[in-house]
């Protein structure tokens, strides 16, 4: 094949989900060989699904998708599958590597090099740490050696140096590569073109050129468009002025009057809709529990991991009210297993008040019922809260959370990852916590919504431990505290 031959076309592509969630609306686009395509949109637009459609997980109902025949196809989700947490990291590869065990030592030791990752063959899959879990989702695709490369969000959970060694990978990666992103400087590094899926018309926009470059492009047809449509607005009203003038006039002016309505109807037809942006949710603020005590948290130690063995440190760290501690280190060191221990009262050398309302947000969103439905969801933070609250009340933290009417109706588990982070934040607020842990509360978030969650996490009065990755959005939280596990 030539370089640039089509090897995937979406042709008047239409997808949904029941009967009333339209997904896709006759989409058309293509990707050639050999490119790197960024895949955006709103959370809950409907990527994870398009790619689903494309590995034919779920089936097409109507239009039509054509891939390359000869192309092989892998994709790296965003999480692990459960079932295969169990397995060991040699299990692992041989599920989704169908040769002889030799051959699959060897590739495995290829592609966990490529992404900087090293394992003990024996090592179970659900020891690894979020981060190292990104890594494995990653190394399982390219053992694969795919035509094409389908990444979902690989820079969740990856610390600096993953991100930093993945985006080397992939400028250097001579296949085709389809990723979704809300990271856009990860995505301005190394894609050259950009399919935009529109949570409001179900279609799909192809630009050439990286997200900054898209950016500038819709921003400069957004304007244009206003600019003519507010031409055609003036134009309409001064015909309607000259209309109503004209028809009081009687006789030969009432068929004046009526070429101007006319002209009036020709303008109204020419007016385009302008493309509507992604929405962000509405400014909040996390309120804090009333009458909990000074001191909220104390540890004297904690466990981290050094190399395959987890040795105990001694601390002195005490998190008073209003006080913002944020704990740092490399994937693997174990921030996670620190963070849920303290969250559950589990950790040794840790004192909690019994009083204290702890608002635990996890990477993987296991705290949420993904049976219940997000109304229920909400409704039992609300309750935990011990607070008068109303339905209304309820209604309106959903809606500034973008959780439409229809969202609060689905249960959790139907929803994508980052609305299900949308989810987590409206059941903070609703649950008014003394302490926040938050664990990567970046992950899956449409990067348009972290300047306002950074900034209620940095107004918030309560005490807040944090991990994240993101320095940019780190930048944005006053912290009082530094806890490095690896000092």
């Amino acid at each position: 094949m030539a370089n640039n031959d089509t090897i995937i076309r979406f042709k008047d592509v239409s997808f949904q989900f029941a009967h009333d969630k339209a997904i896709l609306s006759e989409v058309n686009f293509s990707v050639r060989k050999g490119m790197k395509v960024a895949l955006m949109g709103q959370n809950g637009a409907g990527k994870s699904t398009l790619f689903k459609l494309l590995t034919k997980t779920l089936q097409l109902e109507s239009g039509e998708i054509t891939v390359d025949k000869q192309m092989t196809i892998a994709t790296a989700f965003q999480v692990i599958d459960p079932k295969d947490l169990s397995l060991t990291i040699l299990q692992y590869f041989q599920k989704y590597c169908l040769r002889e065990t030799h051959e699959v030592k060897s590739r495995m030791a290829a592609v966990l090099d490529a992404v900087n990752l090293h394992a003990l063959d024996d090592k179970l899959v659900s020891s690894f740490s979020g981060g190292q879990q990104a890594r494995l989702l990653l190394a399982a695709a390219l053992i694969q050696n795919p035509d094409l490369l389908l990444l979902d969000e690989p820079t969740n959970n990856l610390d600096a140096a993953g991100i930093a060694h993945l985006t080397v990978f992939l400028m250097g990666y001579s296949k085709s590569v389809v990723v979704i992103s809300h990271d856009a400087d990860f995505l301005n590094a190394f894609t050259e073109g950009v399919l935009y899926l529109d949570s409001h018309t179900k279609k799909v926009e192809q630009y050439a050129g990286n997200y900054l470059d898209v950016v500038e492009q819709i921003q400069a047809r957004i304007e244009k468009e206003n600019r003519a449509n507010a031409q055609r607005a003036k134009g309409i009203q001064e015909n309607k002025d000259k209309a109503n003038f004209f028809a009081h006039k009687g006789g030969k002016m009432r068929n004046v009057a009526k070429k101007m309505r006319e002209k009036i109807e020709v303008l109204e037809s020419e007016k385009v809709t302008v493309r509507k942006e992604d929405k962000t949710i509405r400014p909040f603020m996390i309120p804090v529990q009333t009458n909990y005590p000074h001191d909220v948290l104390k540890i004297t130690s904690y466990e981290v991991m050094v190399g395959q063995e987890r040795v105990t440190k001694p601390c002195d760290v005490i998190l008073m009210k209003g006080r913002h501690l944020q704990i740092i280190g490399p994937n693997g060191i174990g921030k996670s297993t620190l963070i849920e221990a303290m969250a559950k009262g589990e950790l040794p050398g840790l004192r909690l008040p019994a009083s204290l309302r702890v608002g635990y947000y996890r990477q993987d969103f296991s705290t949420l019922n993904f049976e219940e439905t997000v109304h229920q969801s909400l409704t039992h933070a609300m309750l935990e809260s011990q607070t008068n609250m109303s339905e209304e009340r309820l209604r309106s933290v959903a809606s500034g959370f973008l959780l439409t009417a229809d969202v609060v109706k689905a249960t959790i588990g139907s929803l994508s990852e980052g609305q299900k982070g949308l989810v987590a934040f409206a059941r903070l607020v609703l649950l008014q916590p003394g302490l926040l842990i938050l664990d990567e509360p970046t992950n899956h978030i449409n990067f348009r919504h972290l300047p306002l969650i950074a900034s209620a996490l940095d107004a918030f009065a309560g005490a807040m431990i944090l991990v994240s990755h993101v320095p940019d959005f780190v930048a944005q939280i006053h912290i009082d505290d530094v806890l490095d596990l690896e000092r």
